[in-house]
């Protein structure tokens, strides 16, 4: 597919049905979040959703107390669907490849963010919750490659 800007995710396996803003770097090369619980946000320094190369949304899981846009990402399995809603009036189309958390210290970055020779999506949020200092010691990033 072409570039062109997305503007809405839906995840039907979890209820998720939210608009996109845009995501940059932060001044310490890191992902930049979303501002709020809701939406999620897609990054603009990778390829849109259904370009080749891996697109990246990013949300939260929770927020000022309350459930994030991606509360159930964890919930996700292989095969399950996420759909990509363009500006260009097209939808890109992918299935869910694997769900894998990881250490904030050892995140992969060239995996996430890395080359690849089709249309991919990454969905990231936060997981491994530490319960005595309620922070997020982990990343949750789910794998998906485009189908239609």
């Amino acid at each position: 597919m072409r570039k062109s800007t997305p503007i809405r995710v839906k995840i039907p396996a979890i209820g998720v049905d939210s608009a996109l803003v845009r995501l940059g770097l932060k001044r310490n090369g890191s992902l930049q979040v979303p501002p709020n619980g809701f939406p999620a946000g897609w990054f603009t320094g990778a390829p849109t959703p259904g370009e080749r190369g891996p697109a990246v949304i990013a949300g939260h899981v929770h927020w000022a107390g309350r459930a994030g846009v991606f509360a159930r990402l964890a919930q996700l399995k292989p095969g399950d669907s996420v759909i990509v809603s363009r500006q260009d009036h097209s939808t890109a189309v992918f299935r869910v490849s694997r769900v894998q958390q990881y250490p904030k210290t050892s995140f992969p970055s060239a995996a996430v963010y890395g080359d690849i020779n089709h249309a991919g999506l990454r969905l990231i949020t936060c997981g491994g919750l530490d319960y005595e200092s309620a922070k997020y010691e982990a990343n949750l990033v789910v794998f998906a490659d485009r189908i239609s």
